[in-house]
């Protein structure tokens, strides 16, 4: 991945208008449009690393993909849940941190293509994927979770399923997670002005799509609302020019209180989804994730 100064990157995005979906309701009606009638690609990139192998299956209708290290014996499993908003297809940089999880931690990754608005709910989403998360504890004798952003809601969703039916996740690993998705956060109008990416009129129409019939109020689309007691580790990563920061900040007094392990890495001046962005400090946090999950696996705790 080639390295890119931070300070570039919230010029690049605010040149090219990726905040487009989001600035106004109009915008994300705009992204729906394109999004239903021209489907993005998902399949991973070609030669996505030379010690990963990559195998592909279907669960019901969704292309599951498998992420198997050939260099080592791997230990357990990852369950990876893309952000995108609810909206947008899983992307490059998302292959590339599960290709080097898979790699690095000595794991098999699972990355499922879930589907996305306007033709799935959080429901149904999060219900399959706590399946998938079982099947694959019951295979590998592990499973951990991650995700970015939307992926972030999923995996934290998840994570509170598995645990009331009575199985802990090793570590769930959050970057910059969507956790409240009315974003009514008083602290939020303070952060938009410096972000270049998120805002709320357009992701509160992809989130009430991804809410279907709940209120986003419900801990089952928006987990800050949730038990976090019983919960196993979790590890949050968010920068500051993030909207989604103020409640990240929430998600962790609230696990810590409920008695939960929490790792939490805020880095001042840095965007949404910053461990995913082709910067120094990006890379610093994938290497931080690796040993983290891998730690998890293997019973020990990196150091920091």
């Amino acid at each position: 991945m080639v390295s890119v100064p931070s300070g570039l990157v919230p010029i690049i995005l605010r040149v090219t208008r990726r905040n487009r979906p989001y600035v106004s309701e109009e915008g994300a009606h705009k992204r729906l449009r394109k999004r239903t009638t021209n489907p993005s690609p998902y399949e991973p990139p070609r030669n996505l690393r030379s010690d990963v192998r990559v195998d592909v299956e279907l669960d019901g209708a969704w292309p599951v993909y498998t992420l198997t290290p050939t260099a080592s014996t791997p230990t357990g499993s990852v369950l990876y849940l893309h952000g995108g908003g609810w909206v947008n297809e899983i992307v490059r940089q998302h292959w590339q941190l599960a290709a080097q999880i898979a790699a690095d931690a000595s794991t098999v990754v699972t990355v499922p293509i879930y589907p996305l608005v306007p033709f799935a709910t959080s429901d149904e989403v999060v219900s399959q994927v706590t399946a998938m998360a079982e099947a694959n504890r019951k295979r590998y004798g592990q499973v951990a979770l991650a995700g970015d952003s939307a992926g972030g809601q999923i995996a934290l969703c998840a994570a509170m399923a598995l645990r009331d039916t009575g199985v802990t996740a090793p570590v769930t690993v959050l970057l910059s997670p969507a956790v409240d998705l009315t974003f009514t956060n008083p602290l939020i109008p303070h952060v938009q002005p410096t972000d270049p990416w998120l805002a709320v009129p357009g992701g509160l129409v992809f989130a009430k799509l991804w809410a279907g019939e709940r209120e986003l109020t419900d801990p089952a689309v928006s987990p800050l609302f949730g038990d976090f007691a019983g919960l196993g580790p979790l590890a949050v990563y968010s920068g500051t020019r993030d909207i989604l920061n103020p409640d990240a900040r929430l998600l962790v007094a609230k696990a810590e209180e409920a008695g939960v392990d929490v790792d939490y890495t805020e880095v001042n001046g840095q965007l949404h989804d910053y461990p995913l962005l082709p910067t120094a400090i990006g890379a610093a946090a994938r290497r931080d994730i690796v040993a983290r999950i891998r730690g998890a696996l293997n019973g020990t705790r990196p150091e920091r």
